[in-house]
């Protein structure tokens, strides 16, 4: 099986968290584990934001480059990012909650591209096939 690693399940890792061990686990027997390249950039971002040291933030960016391929957004992913934020932002209005980001949808887009599933605890992505649910 093939799996994109939302910035959430990476966290929950990182956390040591039940999701993160279920993460952990879903990582250990897939076959191909994908991470796409602006995951790392939006984690980064919350680790800066919280005040984690700089240092940390790489060795944890490393660990993610070592544990999956990163990948960067092809043109057809991009195309279908925009698809897909559409269909995430009507899907949040219909269950009340906030508009989805765009990494959201380029994650969701990596996945459909890569005929992959996508690892995650985000509401964003609840109920989605291409979900495996850390909920």
């Amino acid at each position: 099986m093939r799996i994109v690693v939302d910035s959430y399940a990476w966290i929950e890792l990182f956390i040591g968290s039940r999701k993160g061990s279920k993460a952990r686990e879903a990582l250990t027997e897939a076959g191909e584990v994908y991470t796409p390249d602006f995951v790392l950039a939006e984690i980064a971002r919350k680790y800066l934001r919280e005040g984690m040291d700089q240092q940390t933030i790489l060795e944890r960016l490393r660990k993610i480059s070592e544990s999956s391929d990163v990948t960067p957004i092809s043109l057809e992913a991009a195309l279908e990012s925009a698809k897909c934020y559409f269909e995430l932002k009507e899907k949040a209005g219909k269950a009340g909650i906030s508009d989805p980001s765009l990494f959201d949808a380029m994650v969701l887009a990596t996945a459909r591209v890569l005929k992959a599933k996508v690892i995650t605890g985000d509401r964003h992505f609840k109920n989605l096939n291409e979900t495996l649910w850390l909920g």
